[in-house]
């Protein structure tokens, strides 16, 4: 009798050991809602709400073509420069909007936007150097520079915040 509730025991607080790891799965796994998947579409103020497949297509390209140097929304090459709002909102021109943003990724250019970097960073006018950028559509762009910009939505400070968070 002593050897089964033990085991019982365990049991019980393996389960519930195991349903707070699964969690922060389940919470992610969530529909997100209007508000979150509704970002800046340029810089005069009008808005555009992605669909959810919108957000998930725009996750997968994202960890495809970027996240090799911008996970968790850093920027491996240059530490100064994320992809948090505030980097983006300073940049010239500004890419803390869904067509700045897609612009940068069809033909980037420096932080201060004097000097093309195509040759350096993947893009659709560099797509011959960079194969992953090759097969891309307006609407995966679309989809991609959503989902940078409902990240910090989500992961609030985490996104962009370089070592401390990764």
């Amino acid at each position: 009798m002593l050897k089964k509730n033990i085991f019982l025991l365990s049991f019980i607080i393996f389960t519930q050991c195991f349903s707070l790891i699964l969690l922060p799965v389940q919470v992610s796994s969530l529909e997100l809602d209007e508000s979150t998947r509704t970002v800046s579409l340029d810089g005069s103020g009008k808005t555009i709400t992605l669909t959810a497949e919108q957000v998930k297509r725009g996750k997968r390209l994202f960890n495809n073509s970027c996240a090799q140097c911008h996970n968790g929304g850093i920027t491996k090459t240059n530490p100064n420069i994320g992809l948090e709002p505030e980097s983006l909102s300073l940049a010239t021109p500004p890419r803390d909007n869904v067509i700045n943003l897609v612009d940068y990724m069809k033909n980037p250019t420096s932080y201060d936007g004097a000097n093309s970097i195509a040759e350096l960073h993947p893009s659709i006018k560099s797509a011959e150097i960079f194969p992953k950028m090759r097969n891309l559509t307006d609407e995966d762009l679309l989809a991609m520079a959503g989902y940078v910009l409902i990240q910090p939505k989500i992961s609030a400070e985490k996104w962009g915040g370089g070592k401390i968070y990764y």
